[in-house]
């Protein structure tokens, strides 16, 4: 992977299981010491530390709710105090589904909260952090292919949430350009992950990986390629934009 991130500290939200563990684990072998956050999947987050550790690498494991702000306020804290100061990357990871729903099938408190998870979890943990986050730094956001297309049927609540992380990134960009922390994401489409073996069925699942460019489902690993590349400085002079990560099934 780029070698460039050596005396790096990023921190991974969601980083326990899937595309945050793959991620983490990709941060760790290009040098960086990673925080790896938790909400309720503590052995998966345990494990993925202790893969890190035996490869040669340091990270540590925080369980925080990315919806709170006090956990927040003391997931970032933590992470400092465990990694050192300044956090140099954050990749805004956490977030999920929570449930196929229509719009009519809806109450407000379901809408709230895949909007805490996916949306104001962005905000919450970006703002903890800026602080902390030394200038030249990375922030990494997961979007969706959802954001672009309105996602699968539904899905509106979490689509239009992650529409909301791909406008969050774009405003971002400009208003932290003084500090020169470049602000970018990634929107990840069919996936081999939890996610999907939940809530999408096998079916479903074949037909739309056959529709792809490349014939298959994307693995974590794919995502992770390209997050740490935008963590890098690998990818200096791009900022404020998105890498669709689809096998080529939705051109934009």
């Amino acid at each position: 992977m780029y070698g460039d991130l050596k005396d790096k500290v990023a921190l991974v939200t969601g980083g326990g299981r899937d595309i945050g563990r793959a991620i983490a684990c990709k941060l760790a072998e290009s040098g960086a010491s990673v925080a790896v956050n938790y909400r309720s999947s503590k052995k998966e987050a345990e494990a993925t530390v202790a893969t890190i550790v035996e490869r040669g690498g340091q990270a540590v494991a925080i369980q925080a709710d990315v919806s709170r702000s006090d956990d927040v306020e003391r997931l970032v804290a933590e992470t400092a105090s465990a990694l050192g100061n300044p956090i140099h990357i954050l990749v805004n990871n956490a977030g999920g589904l929570i449930a196929r729903k229509k719009v009519l099938e809806m109450d407000e408190a379901f809408w709230d909260e895949v909007m805490a998870v996916n949306l104001k979890s962005v905000f919450l943990v970006t703002k903890a952090t800026l602080p902390y986050m030394a200038d030249g730094g990375a922030i990494v956001n997961l979007s969706s292919l959802a954001a672009r297309d309105g996602g699968g049927g539904g899905s509106i609540a979490y689509a239009a949430s992650k529409g909301g992380v791909l406008t969050m990134t774009r405003g971002l960009a400009k208003e932290l350009s003084p500090r020169s922390i470049r602000v970018n994401s990634v929107s990840p489409g069919l996936i081999n992950t939890t996610f999907h073996d939940t809530f999408t069925p096998d079916a479903v699942r074949e037909t739309v990986a056959a529709k792809t460019a490349v014939g298959r489902e994307g693995e974590a690993a794919d995502v992770a390629n390209a997050v740490v590349f935008l963590a890098s400085e690998a990818s200096a002079y791009i900022n404020g934009e998105s890498v669709e990560i689809n096998g080529g099934l939705y051109f934009i």
